[in-house]
Formats: structure tokens, sequence, C-alpha cells
């Protein structure tokens, strides 16, 4: 299940709106494959025993059949090292260690240590012409010194925590009112790409932002980020059990079960958004190509513009469907109230 950061998707583009969708699909599959932007909720997490938390670009390279993916289930969680942006102040420095001490004492999550970064990243914020939000670092060698060390202290999964910028007033309104595109999504993406790229360790990013006043215009969408002082509890519940990254050249018979890119039976996507390197790799790879109609985006990328063959669906209460009858084995065709002779293909 692919919903794309920054690109404003009606189902996944706020906080933790995907989660629903997420719950349905994993239960008609044997293993959900999905990445933070669909499952985190900021203040809000939901644990699916068969989803696999996938940073977005782990989730290329395995799409790619570049990378493997060995669950963390059942032998051991992962022991997450937490890196703090240089710039964040006292007071939201206390409030992010209060939540991985929350964590690790209320939920049982190893958390295993923090280090602050040598200098602020220096996050700016950045909006396309279609609507897509994107960002830069100002000091990715800090990020990536910063998590270097807390992997060579054992960590196994990194999380981290940076300064955000402030919003535009109008477009930050009309986000919470449910009606925009998340600005901060993209550069998110950026910043777990950077980790999981150079040190090949699960990751995901929490931003470190002001708490907003109270307003009763709050969409349900975006409620989840209204609730507290941090996003970074779903960040650390989805990474206890992120599975970890193999690299396929090394596989062996002796290596542990994986999963890769060729156990994977369809990828669904929002209908506008078909675009992504992952989601071309998995169909060329011979996955079936699911769209959701109802899911609508800031871009135009369909399957049909891309040559893709497709199966359309309206919802993923539909999505679920086509899963479970191709589970089970029941020709979809059948489903309909009519359904066409057995044709000749012998000649």
């Amino acid at each position: 299940m692919i919903v794309p950061t920054g690109i404003g998707a009606s189902i996944g583009g706020f906080a933790g709106d995907a989660l629903p969708s997420a719950r349905l699909l994993a239960s008609a599959v044997d293993n959900l494959v999905t990445h933070p932007n669909v499952m985190n909720g900021a203040m809000v997490y939901w644990p699916i025993p068969n989803a696999l938390y996938v940073e977005g670009f782990a989730l290329d390279r395995f799409a790619a059949g570049e990378w493997a993916l060995r669950p963390s289930r059942p032998t051991r969680s992962n022991r997450i090292g937490l890196v703090l942006d240089r710039a964040i102040k006292e007071d939201m420095r206390i409030r992010h260690l209060q939540v991985a001490d929350a964590m690790r004492a209320s939920l049982g999550i190893d958390v295993s240590g923090y280090a602050v970064t040598d200098k602020p990243l220096e996050v700016e914020l950045s909006m396309t012409a279609d609507g897509t939000s994107w960002g830069t670092l100002g000091n990715p060698d800090s990020l990536i010194a910063c998590a270097r060390s807390l992997v060579e202290k054992g960590c196994t999964a990194i999380a981290v925590v940076a300064v955000f910028p402030e919003e535009d007033e109008d477009h930050l309104q009309a986000y919470r009112e449910g009606s925009a595109v998340d600005a901060i999504a993209g550069a998110e993406a950026i910043i777990s790409h950077l980790v999981t790229r150079e040190l090949e360790v699960p990751c995901a990013h929490a931003p470190c932002l002001q708490p907003l006043d109270a307003s009763e215009d709050v969409s349900p969408k975006a409620a989840a980020e209204e609730l507290g002082y941090t996003f970074l509890p779903c960040v650390l519940a989805g990474l206890s059990n992120a599975p970890q990254i193999q690299i396929c050249s090394t596989l062996s018979s002796k290596t542990p079960s994986v999963l890769t890119a060729g156990g994977v039976n369809a990828v669904i996507v929002p209908k506008t958004a078909c675009g992504g390197s992952g989601v071309l790799s998995l169909v060329a790879s011979g996955a079936k190509l699911i769209t959701v109609g109802n899911n609508t985006t800031s871009i135009d990328v369909t399957p049909e513009s891309l040559g893709l063959p497709a199966i359309e669906v309206s919802n993923y209460l539909e999505a679920a469907g086509v899963l479970l009858a191709d589970r089970n084995g029941i020709l979809g065709a059948a489903l309909d109230p009519k359904i066409r002779r057995i044709p000749n293909i012998g000649q």
C-alpha cells in the first residue's frame, strides 16, 4: 500500500488518516508492506501485526529488487536511536525525551539512547507549482554523522526529530481544515531517505513544531496533530518492529526468512499517483496494480497515461475485496451479474 508523501492525498495526506484503510487491507493479505506516511498519526498510532513499516527510499529499493526485508518479529524488536536537531530549544528537547521515556516505560519499546547533531539541521520548506511539497537540509553531514554514531553503538533503527520553520499561516490553516497539501511532508521524506540510503537501517522522522492554538475548525483528518507537543510517539511505535534491510546480493541459503519484491502480489495506490519508481518497479516484476479512485491527489499520473494495466476500484473497501478474491482463488469476473463465455485461446 503506497500513498506518496506531500501530494495532497485525500486519504493519507493528513495525520494517520490512511490507517483505517491500512488496517482493512492488512486483514486481506499475509503481509502488508507500507510506509510511515500511511502509518504515522502523530500522537495516534495502531499496531498492525502483519504490516511492515518501511521507509520510502527503502521501499523503492525493495521494489527494484535490490533490497530485501527481514521482519523483526518474531525474534526481537529494534533498538531505536533518537537523533535530536541541535536547533531544538530546551523545552521541546525535554518534551521529546519525555516521549522516549514514556514509550520505554509504558509500552516497553527499546529506545536505547539519543544523540544531538553537532550543527542545526536547517530544514527549509518549498512547494512546486503543481502543489507538491518538498524541502532542503542545510547540514546533511551532521545528520548522518549523528545517526551513524548511534548505529555504531548498537542501534538498529533511527528516529529523527528536526526543527521545522513556521509555515505560511493561510496554508497551515487550510491544511488544518483538511483542504491543503501537507507543507512539511516532502522535507520529512528527504531526511529519512538520506539516513536510510547512507546507513541501510529503518528510519522515520518527526518534525519539531511549536504547539498551535486550539481551534474548532480543525478537520478530523488533521486532528491527531493537535493533541500534544510532539509527533514522535507514532514514529517510535512504527520503528520498534520495522523490518531490517538485507541487500539482495548478499542473500544465501543461510539467510533468515526475508521478503523480496518477487513475493509481492499487488500494489495499491491512488489512481492519479502511479508514477513513483516503487510502483513502476513492482508492476514490471509482475505485481497487479490496483488504483483507488476516491483517493485524489494534487498530481495526475494515471495508469492510462503510463500505459499500465490496472484494476480500477472506487475505494479501499473495493480494493480489499479484490485482494480477498485473489487470495481465495475466486475469478473476479464471476462476481459481476454477467460473465462472458469461455474464449477459445487455442488458435
